[in-house]
């Protein structure tokens, strides 16, 4: 993997809960979020089911993966994102998206 890749940053959709608040300060992610206490629930591409669905996905995927390290937990998210992505797509489309990822 090249090493520009490798530092580009990660997009983390969360609800303002203040566990979340670290990544604002890691340069890893980008965190986008909404604020249930303002009443925000939907603010652009982010959306409260949204950011609940992809968690409640990402959590079975993660659990045959037991005791990954911070320091590889982007790369097992790029997976997860680029796995999400190719699901979504048909056949040759999926293929050419895929590739272009690995390279």
């Amino acid at each position: 993997m090249d090493r520009a890749r490798q530092q580009e940053s990660l997009t983390v959709y969360t609800d303002g809960f203040r566990a979340y608040d670290p990544l604002e300060k890691d340069a890893a992610f980008d965190r986008e979020c909404v604020t249930h206490g303002d009443s925000e629930y939907i603010d652009g591409e982010v959306r409260v089911n949204t950011c609940e669905c992809h968690g409640s996905l990402l959590r079975p995927w993660l659990s045959p993966h037991r005791g990954i390290s911070k320091d590889k937990l982007t790369q097992y998210l790029r997976a997860f994102q680029l796995r999400r992505e190719v699901s979504d797509q048909p056949g040759r489309k999926a293929l050419k998206h895929a590739v272009r990822a690995a390279f």
